[in-house]
């Protein structure tokens, strides 16, 4: 059984075996969360290797050894060869986190399929068994949540931080916050959405 969470892994390193397709997938991800990134490989594909040259990945141009993983946070196994995966997983420890993407039994730790708008972040998972399914229905959510959640998000976040900061009333600041999620605001312009708060601010200022 998988626990859903959120990681914060700004900074830490990250070790990826493999230089192929599916390490450079799980690579832009990564790139995405600010991870130190390592990629152990003999090669790396043309986009891999356009990113080491541009310094937003450093690359051990080698085989797998098992120091390799001295000290990662994370460690991803996406070679084509089931028998190295298997070595880098024998290769963990018990506290690191280990995803291997040809045996989800093996992985304390799954990545879901994910696109972002803005803040954002939507993730489907079929606990790894149907990776497939998982794909499609994020490409469908996709479609429905547009860039256009972007700036609403943005607006939300702002609008709960004033709301927070400038009406007393508890009751009152859960109303308003309610209303701000109404369909209203989100198909809005952002100019239109910003009058509205100073309309809802303005009301329950004045009825305190």
């Amino acid at each position: 059984m998988y626990y859903s969470a959120m990681l914060n892994i700004k900074g830490k390193k990250t070790v990826v075996v493999g230089g192929g397709k599916v390490a450079e997938r799980k690579i832009k991800a990564l790139l995405d969360a600010c991870a130190d990134i390592t990629v152990v490989s003999p090669d790396l594909s043309d986009h891999l290797l356009r990113m080491h040259q541009e310094k937003k990945i450093s690359w051990k141009q080698k085989t797998f050894e098992k120091d390799d993983v001295n000290g990662a946070f994370l460690v991803i196994a996406a070679t084509n060869e089931r028998e190295v995966n298997e070595q880098v997983y024998q290769s963990c420890e018990a506290h690191q986190l280990i995803n291997v993407v040809d045996a989800p039994e093996k992985s304390n730790i799954i990545m879901p399929a994910t696109f972002k708008r803005g803040d954002l972040i939507i993730s489907v998972s079929t606990s790894g068994k149907v990776p497939g399914l998982a794909r499609k229905l994020k490409n469908n959510l996709a479609e429905q949540f547009d860039e256009h959640f972007a700036d609403y998000v943005e607006f939300l976040k702002e609008g709960r931080k004033r709301v927070l900061e400038e009406i007393n009333d508890p009751e009152q600041k859960r109303i308003v916050l309610h209303q701000l999620l109404d369909k209203s605001f989100l198909e809005a312009s952002n100019e239109e959405r910003h009058k509205q708060l100073e309309m809802l601010l303005n009301a329950n200022r004045s009825s305190e």
